[in-house]
Formats: C-alpha cells, sequence, structure tokens
C-alpha cells in the first residue's frame, strides 16, 4: 500500500550511498512532508526563538536565530508559517528575505529537547515574514544540550566586529562550544524542486567537539544521525555553508560563512566517535555581542544520581536496569512514554555520554526502570551491558518527553517493533492502573520468542483487566514458539493489522520503532483514512 516519494535531491543522494545507509529514499517519504503537521504547528507557534538559513546577496548561506515575544510565530495552515519579527541590521540575514527567496528554519525546545525542521520559500516580508512551507520534518533529541531560558531588556546593541578570520577569543568561544546550528544550500533542478534551498540543522556533543586547528579550520565531526544527510548532501553540491555559535549567557552571536570539505573517513581525529568530519575553511566572521535578549543556563541541579538496584536481561540483547534514589528519597514523578536522560563516563571517552533511553516501568514505581538494547557499535549499551552492575551509580536528569498518551477517554492503540516496546510497557502499565473502560491494544512484533523481551509481563498486565488486548506478532518464530500462546500471528506489523482490531474512527494510534516502519505504517494508516492527529509516532536508532 505505501507508496513513498523520494524526497531526496542527488547530493543527498549520494552521501547516502557513501556512508552504506541503504535505501533511505524507499521510507523517509513518510516522515519528510509537504506540510505541518498540526503537532509541529502547535510546536513552532509556542517558541520564544527559530534558528533561520538563507543566503546573502552573493549567494553565500548564513545562520541567525530570530527572537520575538510569546505568539510571534503563527501559523495559518498547514502549509503556512509567519513570523512577526525583524533582524537586526547588524544581522547578516537582514533584507535578504525578499518574495520568492529561500529560507531554511530550525525549530528547538532546549528545555525538552524537541526540534523540528522546515523548508520554504518566502511569499511576503517586511513587519511579518510569511513562509509557504515546501519540507516539514522532525529530529530525533540526540546530542541536544539542555537548557532553560529567561529574557533580559536589550537597550544598546554593541557594534558587530566583522573580520576574515577567527581571532583568540572567538577561537575560545567556539572550542568551548556544546552547540551550533549550521545552514547550507542546495540549488539545481532534478525534479524534485521540494528538496532545493537552504536548510537549518542543529549540531551538539560535549564541550569543546569542535576542533579549531592552528590555521583558523573548523573541525566538525559528524555523528551517527537521522540517515537523511541533509546538510552533507547539500555540501556535495554546494560547499558553501554558514554557522552560528550562541554565547547562551550573554546572548552574543558569532556568525561564519565559509567552505567545508568532507573526510569520509576521519582516522586518527581528535574524536573517535566521528563517522566523517566536517572541514570548514572561514571566509568571514560576524561577532555580534548581546545580539540577542535571550539568554539561557544550565540547570545542573537538576542532576541526580540514582543506584542500580537490579540488572535484568530480558531477552538477546535487552537488559533492564532498575533505578533508585541513593539516599532513598522519591523519584520524579514521570508520566507513561516519557524517558531519562542519563549521563555516563564511560573508559576511554574524554566527556560524559549522554543518552536518553524510555522509562519501561510503571509510573508509580518506587523505582525507575530503564531497558537498553546492546547495539555492536554501541558506546552507552555496550558500557551498560558489560560494566555498570548492581550497586553502580549513575547521573541523571529528570525525565522529559512528550511522547505520552493522549489525555482524553478514545481507544488507544500501542504498536511497538522491538526494543520500541519500552514506552509502550510503561503506557500498557499506566492504563491498567488506571482501571478505567477505555480499550487499549498492544500490539508488537518481535523476529521470535529468544528476542521477544517483556512477554511474560505484558500478558499479565492484560489479564488483569478486560478493555487490556493483546497482539504479537513473530516475524521468523523458532520451532519452540508457541503461537497462541508467546505469539498471536506470523509476519510483521503492517497498518491493515491495525485497522483490522476495529478500533474505531477516534482512536489514537503510537508507534514506536525504527524510522523505515514508522514512515510506512504512518503512511498506510493515513491512506487508511486515519487523521494525522491521531498517529504519534517515537523513532529510535542504532545510536547506542
Amino acid at each position: 500500500m505505501t507508496n513513498h516519494h523520494n524526497p531526496f535531491h542527488q547530493g543527498e543522494l549520494e552521501a547516502q550511498r557513501r556512508a552504506n545507509v541503504g535505501d533511505v529514499a524507499s521510507w523517509a517519504g513518510g516522515f519528510i512532508r509537504d506540510h505541518m503537521p498540526d503537532q509541529h504547528r502547535d510546536f513552532f507557534t509556542a517558541l520564544p526563538f527559530l534558528v533561520v538559513a538563507g543566503g546573502d546577496s552573493a549567494g553565500r548561506p548564513w545562520v541567525t536565530l530570530m527572537e520575538g515575544r510569546e505568539g510571534f510565530i503563527r501559523s495559518p495552515d498547514r502549509h503556512s508559517l509567519k513570523v512577526d519579527a525583524n533582524l537586526h541590521h547588524q544581522d547578516p540575514l537582514h533584507d535578504t528575505f525578499a518574495p520568492g527567496s529561500s529560507v531554511g528554519m530550525l525549530g528547538i525546545e532546549l528545555s525538552t529537547r524537541r526540534r523540528n525542521r522546515l523548508n520554504g520559500i518566502v511569499t511576503s516580508s517586511g513587519k511579518t515574514l510569511a513562509i509557504d512551507v515546501r519540507q516539514s520534518f522532525g529530529n530525533c533529541p540526540q546530542y541536544i544540550q539542555e537548557r532553560e531560558w529567561w529574557r533580559k531588556p536589550l537597550y544598546d546593541i554593541p557594534k558587530a566586529q566583522v573580520s576574515r578570520q577567527l581571532d583568540a577569543r572567538q577561537k575560545a568561544m567556539v572550542a568551548a562550544a556544546d552547540t551550533f546550528f549550521i545552514g547550507t544550500g542546495s540549488f539545481g533542478a532534478n525534479g524534485q524542486p521540494s528538496s532545493n534551498g537552504y536548510d537549518a540543522s542543529h549540531r551538539g556533543g560535549p564541550s569543546g567537539f569542535v576542533r579549531v586547528t592552528a590555521d583558523g579550520t573548523l573541525l566538525i565531526p559528524d555523528y551517527a544521525g537521522n540517515k537523511y544527510f541533509n546538510t552533507i548532501g547539500n555540501l556535495l553540491r554546494d560547499p558553501r555553508m554558514g554557522l552560528v555559535f550562541v554565547e547562551f549567557e550573554t546572548g552574543r552571536l558569532l556568525h561564519i560563512t565559509g567552505r567545508a570539505r568532507i573526510d569520509w573517513a576521519p582516522v586518527g581525529s581528535h574524536d573517535p566517535n566521528a563517522r566523517r568530519m566536517i572541514e570548514v575553511t572561514v571566509d568571514e566572521v560576524i561577532d555580534r555581542p548581546a545580539a540577542l535578549s535571550l539568554r539561557w543556563r544550565r540547570d545542573d541541579g537538576a542532576q541526580r544520581r540514582l543506584k542500580v538496584v537490579d540488572k535484568v536481561q530480558e531477552s538477546d540483547g535487552i537488559t533492564s536496569f532498575h533505578l533508585a534514589s541513593v539516599d532513598g528519597s522519591a523519584l520524579a514523578p514521570f508520566k507513561a512514554g516519557q524517558f531519562l536522560p542519563i549521563d555516563l563516563k564511560v573508559p576511554g571517552q574524554a566527556d560524559v555520554v549522554a543518552r536518553t533511553y524510555s522509562l519501561s516501568g510503571a509510573p508509580d514505581a518506587a523505582t525507575y526502570r530503564i531497558s537498553v538494547k546492546r547495539e555492536h557499535l554501541g558506546i552507552a549499551s555496550n558500557h551498560l551491558a558489560s560494566d555498570v552492575h548492581i550497586g553502580a551509580t549513575i547521573e541523571t536528569r529528570p525525565p522529559s518527553g512528550d511522547f505520552v498518551i493522549p489525555d482524553d477517554v478514545s481507544p488507544l492503540v500501542l504498536v511497538s517493533v522491538g526494543v520500541g516496546v519500552t514506552p509502550m510497557l510503561s503506557m500498557l502499565h499506566a492504563s491498567a492502573a488506571i482501571g478505567s473502560d477505555r480499550p487499549v491494544w498492544f500490539v508488537h512484533g518481535a523476529r521470535n520468542g529468544r528476542e521477544h523481551a517483556f512477554g511474560r509481563e505484558v500478558d499479565r498486565l492484560v489479564a488483569s483487566r478486560p478493555n487490556l488486548m493483546r497482539r504479537v506478532f513473530y516475524s521468523a518464530p523458532l520451532p519452540t514458539d508457541t503461537k497462541g500462546e508467546t505469539f498471536d500471528a506470523v509476519g510483521r506489523v503492517g497498518a491493515d493489522d491495525l485497522i483490522s482490531l476495529d478500533a474505531g474512527p477516534d482512536a489514537h494510534y503510537l508507534l514506536c520503532g525504527p524510522e523505515h516502519f514508522l514512515s510506512a505504517v504512518r503512511t498506510d494508516l493515513e491512506q487508511a483514512g486515519v487523521s494525522q492527529d491521531h498517529i504519534h509516532v517515537e523513532a529510535f536508532g542504532p545510536v547506542g
């Protein structure tokens, strides 16, 4: 049933081929849309700032932050975004967004680590910048450093410093950064005009992940990501790029435009986790002190050390860690479906390794439970599986995330594949505890019984309430697997299987799994008439 369009231009396809990530175009069309889903519209219109990428009169890419008071971003419909704000005359993108020009935008909420991207065409400018949306898609929270924002009134904005290279103070700012934003562009006919234009993207890592060489070249590690390769694909077609570094405590913006070269095999680089290295030659720098009224701070006081009180092997490859407070005090509450951010000190890693894992236990339990799939190249997952045992401590931050049970009484269809079961299991626990009559279907796909985690736990929960139902699929059952007991059907979970449950037109479908699965199922559900607003997705990838 699924029939995705190809959302990528030739540069992105070439980057995907060189990175050997498979046929991304066959499934990514279900994520990269020509409009904003209502969830994205609500997200953008609640933001205090936007990251914006565009080109100057010479076609050089620049990136900036556009801020405004509450409500300065509006979305009249799914194809439109309007921004009631003007860029300062010292901003490199001031007066560049004439009608017909391309713009890339990134909405990012640092406190919750959510982000969504859109690319479009300017339809009008002036006091209001109006955008016709051509592409819209979400990104995972990986590598986003959490920060809370506040405002400081701006009076006299200092004069910007313009130069052709980074000075010592600017190099120090870059070398200390854990976050920056990048802008690239691609233009040219390839049959997919929606994939042409500017793109804005986030990059994050441990403090110092960007290296500045003696001659002023920037070395930017490229980590495992969503496999789209929008930025690197653009650079293969046009090596020009823009960067902006933010001094979060002062509102300072350091804009850079330059040219990039991709090192596809960065052997012996400063970052062993880099899959590729982007080498940037600086062409121009615009340093703008106190450019923003927004300020951000890291809430390091929210960190809490938790102790591993149990470690359980759930299946081949998946291990659960039960966590409690070191001093015996109560843990912060969480909603079923949310994740727990953790910081790990892994031997051989220069800085902490930050990861987020869905909480898989009951929200009313006295302990947290995270369940981790061991990935072949996963730094964190291998460390947890091999080196973290009962009695060890882990640095955590409060639970977060908005992939939660919709707050109404409509039926729920909880759908997962593999380790995507973890937030769904927490939702099943919550549904059983509430004791309502709300129909809930738990649908899960695994390869076989050996790789099927939490089967008995799910069965106990389903048996506890008449409104809870189970449907388990094995794609390659073993001779020891018993149909009707450990699983219900042979094959893979598809939209037809979900529609056949007859959950009704008001049902909410919550999906968690790899992106190619989510893309296919979501597209097929929509084609079957399910409203976009009733399909909620949470992707995972083999970051480890």
